[in-house]
């Protein structure tokens, strides 16, 4: 007997970290020291701090049961004031703030709430694959957005075709942005909300990244945008800000109604965010600056060694603002796959292809800097070897 798969997952390419994955067990079972950049997983441990809290709230009798689908009351209010604090923007936690098992299953779920079959969804391209899923599991269509170098990899909106935006209802944006690690400026965002406005469309806004910046410049929120809480709904993750990808939490917030949406379709869906991690994730919310400084000063360090180096080596690479991603153009005359499979083959480094992030991201390469220092230094020295070659 054979069961075949829905039709849906056929307009899927396989999820790109998989794909890397099964080559990266290859060279691995092979015995080559590979130099792991393709995934972007913090390598420093979660905070000792925080991993007190979750020791202490496991044993809570009362963490023990189902946790409400929404989040802890707690939760919900700790993330509102972190969010007044950081980018002075006010939300009611009780309505407007809802509890994520880590913001990719919200970014997942969010179409099944408002996008219908046939409906078009605006997505970057380059993007986070989790876009295309989550409105292609819909049943909706994507439209792609390219984010081009020459635009600062900011879409040009007066470049989607009328009729696909016609039959739009939801546009995606991320910044800091994965692959590109590219920034916005408020003046973008005010773009941005006016354009959803005039068009009747969703804004979201995925900000994983929000903590990962360097030099002091500090990314702003969406929902800083004068009109912005009218249309919009921000995605934000403790993954990336503490270390904390294995633990799987997050938290979105926004507009009243897009909030209770979302909660909607989790509430038929899930159960809810542990609330021994939520008691986790309180804790983080109101642990000191110094916290969250001394993470992103690791990654400053790195990127002020790696980035420099890769362009003595001649790589065409702009410095990152944010994120922990160096987005760099493959050699010329050579597709991202095929350079990819090259480093990975004769280099043993293990970097993403851009056009596993869409038809844009073509000619060029995507690593992270998620590896000790040494490690970096080690693919340099690869690098410079294999171009002498």
């Amino acid at each position: 007997m054979k069961f075949e798969l829905a039709g849906r997952l056929s307009k899927l390419p396989p999820y790109l970290f998989i794909e890397i994955d099964k080559k990266k067990k290859a060279a691995q079972a092979a015995g080559v020291d590979l130099v792991d950049l393709g995934v972007g997983d913090p390598d420093q441990p979660t905070p000792a701090r925080l991993l007190a809290e979750l020791s202490r709230a496991a044993s809570n009798p009362a963490y023990h049961q189902y946790p409400l689908g929404a989040g802890l009351p707690e939760f919900r209010k700790a993330a509102a004031v972190w969010l007044e604090q950081r980018f002075g923007v006010m939300v009611d936690p009780a309505t407007q703030v809802l509890a994520l098992i880590g913001s990719k299953e919200g970014i997942g779920h969010l179409p099944l709430a408002f996008v219908n079959p046939g409906d078009r969804v605006l997505c970057p391209d380059p993007g986070y694959p989790v876009y295309h899923a989550g409105t292609v599991f819909c049943g909706a269509v994507p439209v792609k957005m390219p984010l081009r170098a020459e635009n600062d990899f900011l879409p040009d909106f007066g470049k989607i075709p009328a009729a696909q935006l016609k039959r739009a209802r939801l546009m995606w944006l991320n910044y800091p942005n994965n692959p590109t690690a590219a920034t916005a400026p408020p003046s973008f965002f005010s773009e941005a909300v006016r354009f959803c406005k005039k068009h009747g469309l969703i804004l979201a806004h995925d900000m994983a990244y929000s903590e990962i910046y360097y030099d002091g410049e500090r990314p702003p929120s969406i929902l800083e945008t004068p009109g912005a809480k009218d249309v919009a709904v921000e995605f934000h993750s403790l993954s990336k800000t503490y270390n904390m990808t294995g633990w799987r939490v997050g938290f979105a917030v926004g507009r009243l109604d897009l909030i209770a949406g979302l909660a909607a379709v989790k509430g038929n869906l899930d159960s809810g965010v542990v609330s021994a991690i939520q008691a986790m994730a309180i804790e983080a919310f109101r642990a000191p600056a110094a916290m969250t400084e001394s993470i992103r000063r690791v990654y400053q360090a790195r990127r002020d060694l790696f980035v420099p180096g890769l362009q003595t080596l001649g790589f065409d690479v702009r410095l990152p603002k944010a994120s922990f991603y160096v987005w760099a153009k493959v050699p010329k005359g050579k597709k991202s796959a095929a350079f990819c499979t090259e480093l990975l083959e004769k280099a043993g480094i293990v970097a993403t292809p851009g056009n596993g992030f869409g038809a844009s991201g073509e000619g060029y390469f995507r690593m992270t800097i998620t590896a000790p220092e040494e490690r970096l230094r080690l693919a340099l020295d690869r690098l410079a070897q294999l171009k002498r070659r």
